[in-house]
C-alpha cells in the first residue's frame, strides 16, 4: 500500500519533508479541515517538475528564449541565458541550440564556448590573477575596471624538473571538471597542450583506486584518460638570456570549416588543421633603452613574458587571417600577478589560456 499523509486542502500537498511546527501552522490556517494524499517520493517529484517545464509549447518555448537572450548581451546579464539552460533537459538543449558561438556572436556564455574559436573581427578581452602561494592561475572574461567572469583554473605542479599544469573549469579546480593538462619537458622550454576529451561510452570507470590503477594498465591510454595532443610550445634557446626577447613557436590543431560536406553531421563537425604561430619581434626603444611592443593600452608593466603571436604571411588564410600584422594572441604584464590576455580565431579560450601559461615560470636555458 502507498503511503499517505495529510495535507491542506487550501494550500494544496504539503512538501514530505515538513517539521511539526510548519504542519501544525498548515493545519490551523486551513481551519482544521485537511484531506489525504498519497506520498510522492522525491525522484518522481523531480520528474514531475521537469514535466511541467518540459511540457510547454515548442514555440512558445523558443520566443520565451529568444526574449531572454537578446534582453541580456553581455554579463553578468547573460547569468538569465545559463540559468534557462539549468531548468531541464529541453530547456538546456534548446538553449545550446539557440546561443550563438563566440565567432559569431564575440562573447562567452556557456562551458562549449571555452573550446570554440574567437570571434575575427575583434579579440576578447581577458585577464589572468596569479596566486604564487599556491601557485593557481584563474582567467576571467573583462567586464568593467577591475571586475571579471570567471571563466577557467589551473594549478601548477612540479615533477622533478618538469612542470604539469592542470587545467579546470572550477575557480577550485575540483576533480571531475578538468578539461586539459599541459606538460613541460626538462628545460621547460617545449610544453604540449592535451585537451580532456569525453571517454567513450563502453568505457567504464572503476569505483574504488586500486581497480582504476589495474584498469589503467589494461585499457588503451587514450580510451581510459581521454588526453589529445592539441598543440606545441616550445622557446627557443638563448645565449645572452634575459638581454634578449624570447623567441616562441606555436603549433596548434584549430578547425577549419571547409564547408564542402555533403553530410550534414560532417558538416557540423569541421576538419582541424595545424596552425602555426610566432611572436612578433619587439624594437629597441633608444629613449627607454629597452625593447618595446604596442600593445593599444593594454599592457602597463614591462616584462620579459610580455608577448604578441602572429601568423606568417600567407598561412592564416583558412582562419580569416589576411596577413602577419594581425596579432592572434597577446598576453602582458597589467600589475603584479595580473595579466591581460586577448585572444581572436582561430584561438579558443582553453587554447589561449594554456599557451599563456607556458610564459610563467624560468627557462633554464633562456634566462
Amino acid at each position: 500500500m502507498p503511503q499517505w499523509r495529510r495535507a491542506s486542502a487550501s494550500q494544496g500537498d504539503v512538501p514530505a519533508a515538513t517539521t511539526s511546527s510548519s504542519s501544525e501552522t498548515a493545519r490551523s490556517l486551513a481551519g482544521g479541515n485537511a484531506r489525504v494524499s498519497p506520498e510522492v517520493p522525491a525522484e518522481h517529484e523531480g520528474e514531475r517538475d521537469d514535466g511541467r517545464w518540459s511540457a510547454l509549447v515548442p514555440e512558445l518555448l523558443a520566443d520565451i528564449l529568444r526574449r531572454v537572450d537578446a534582453g541580456a548581451q553581455k554579463w553578468p546579464g547573460r547569468r538569465d541565458v545559463v540559468a534557462c539552460a539549468c531548468v531541464c533537459r529541453r530547456w538546456r538543449e534548446a538553449v545550446v541550440a539557440l546561443v550563438r558561438p563566440p565567432l559569431l556572436c564575440g562573447g562567452i556564455t556557456l562551458l562549449a564556448s571555452l573550446k570554440q574559436p574567437g570571434p575575427r573581427d575583434a579579440p576578447i578581452q581577458c585577464f589572468i590573477k596569479r596566486n604564487k602561494k599556491n601557485s593557481t592561475f584563474h582567467l576571467y572574461l573583462s567586464l568593467t575596471q577591475g571586475q571579471g567572469k570567471f571563466l577557467l583554473a589551473a594549478q601548477r605542479n612540479r615533477c622533478g624538473l618538469r612542470m604539469e599544469y592542470i587545467i579546470s573549469t572550477r575557480i577550485n579546480l575540483s576533480r571531475g571538471s578538468h578539461i586539459g593538462r599541459l606538460k613541460s619537458d626538462l628545460t621547460r622550454t617545449k610544453f604540449t597542450i592535451y585537451d580532456c576529451q569525453p571517454q567513450y561510452e563502453g568505457v567504464k570507470v572503476p569505483s574504488s583506486r586500486c581497480r582504476r590503477w589495474l584498469a589503467s594498465k589494461q585499457m588503451n591510454q587514450l580510451v581510459s584518460t581521454g588526453l589529445v595532443d592539441i598543440g606545441e610550445v616550445s622557446y627557443e634557446y638563448n645565449l645572452l638570456k634575459s638581454r634578449v626577447p624570447r623567441r616562441i613557436h606555436c603549433s596548434i590543431q584549430c578547425p577549419v570549416d571547409e564547408g564542402t560536406a555533403t553530410d550534414p553531421e560532417e558538416a557540423n563537425q569541421p576538419s582541424m588543421r595545424s596552425l602555426v604561430l610566432y611572436n612578433k619581434l619587439p624594437r629597441w626603444h633608444e629613449h627607454l633603452q629597452c625593447w618595446c611592443l604596442n600593445f593599444h593600452g593594454r599592457v602597463m608593466v614591462a616584462s620579459v613574458k610580455n608577448f604578441q603571436l602572429i601568423a606568417p604571411e600567407g598561412t592564416g588564410e583558412p582562419w580569416g587571417v589576411q596577413d602577419d600584422e594581425t596579432v592572434v594572441l597577446q598576453f602582458g604584464k597589467i600589475e603584479d600577478d595580473v595579466f591581460t590576455m586577448d585572444y581572436r580565431q582561430p584561438l579558443s579560450a582553453f587554447q589561449a589560456f594554456a599557451i599563456c601559461l607556458t610564459s610563467f615560470g624560468s627557462k633554464l636555458v633562456c634566462e
